[in-house]
């Protein structure tokens, strides 16, 4: 049974699906030695090279799909390399012997909390589509403290520069009358570049620090230290997989094997950055 080819290309992990109908545009995919056209559909035993280089992986009886958390610092750039040469989010994440790992959405470089990445670009195009509205929750740290009336601007919606963005819920989390700073969590569906921060700074308020710390109905583990990463347990793994809607051998494998690793305490590869100390509470001064 034949396959849209870019959706072959994001089960191996090479990258999202968005990601890899631009490479297909431009030249660098072949099928069985012709250049491959956007919406070409291929078969189990078709030869499929990106840049010259055959690619492993596509056969949709393979492993399932692995899930990492990180927690992403400030200062880590959230792309796979750097032209500044900073440190990336992609410099401490485990080695993979096939494909590669595959960010799902993006924290911009004074943002830390958590990030997910999968070696299933087909998975990370689901959690990343709109239509499946994925909650985003931050802890915000502004200079100042909201009156009732910015509140409900924010919940009822702020027009920014590439539309109308509104949060569905803002709970105060710490600081008292006379603090110079002030906690809040907010939770939002989708996350456009920099959208909290505007939201905030459209009410007059600056953002002194922001983490997010879920995604959907995945938390932050309160042990996972920044700069570290740990495996999905495999139930919210399948959890993610049916509500993205994926089906195929490849995915009900999924359901057979056994326990994934907790990720309890597990370290970057070596030459990262040392253990620190135990995170304190984000919404204490």
């Amino acid at each position: 049974m034949s396959e849209k080819l870019q959706k072959v290309l994001a089960r191996s992990g090479l990258g999202s699906r968005r990601e890899l109908e631009a490479w297909i545009e431009a030249g660098r995919v072949s099928v069985n030695g012709q250049v491959a056209t956007l919406g070409d559909r291929v078969e189990t035993d078709d030869r499929i090279l990106v840049d010259g280089k055959p690619v492993r992986g596509t056969d949709p009886d393979k492993i399932p799909p692995r899930v990492i958390l990180y927690h992403k610092p400030v200062g880590e750039v959230s792309s796979r390399s750097d032209p500044q040469g900073r440190p990336t989010v992609f410099d401490h994440l485990p080695r993979l012997k096939e494909g590669r790992w595959v960010q799902v959405g993006r924290l911009d470089l004074t943002t830390s909390g958590l990030l997910l990445f999968t070696t299933d670009g087909e998975l990370a195009h689901g959690l990343m589509h709109p239509s499946l509205e994925f909650e985003r929750e931050y802890a915000v740290r502004v200079r100042g403290t909201l009156s009732d009336e910015q509140r409900r601007a924010m919940l009822e919606g702020v027009e920014l520069d590439d539309g109308v963005s509104k949060f569905l819920n803002i709970e105060d989390a710490g600081g008292s009358e006379d603090a110079h700073n002030h906690w809040y969590k907010v939770t939002l569906i989708g996350g456009r570049y920099r959208e909290v921060r505007r939201m905030f700074e459209a009410q007059g308020l600056d953002v002194s620090r922001l983490m997010r710390v879920r995604f959907g109905d995945i938390s932050l583990p309160p042990q996972l230290r920044e700069g570290r990463w740990m495996d999905l347990p495999a139930e919210q793994t399948r959890e993610l997989v049916e509500r993205v809607g994926l089906k195929g051998r490849r995915y009900t494998g999924l359901y057979g094997r056994g326990r994934m690793r907790s990720g309890r305490g597990q370290r970057p590869d070596p030459g990262s950055r040392p253990p620190r100390k135990p995170r304190r509470n984000p919404y204490r001064r």
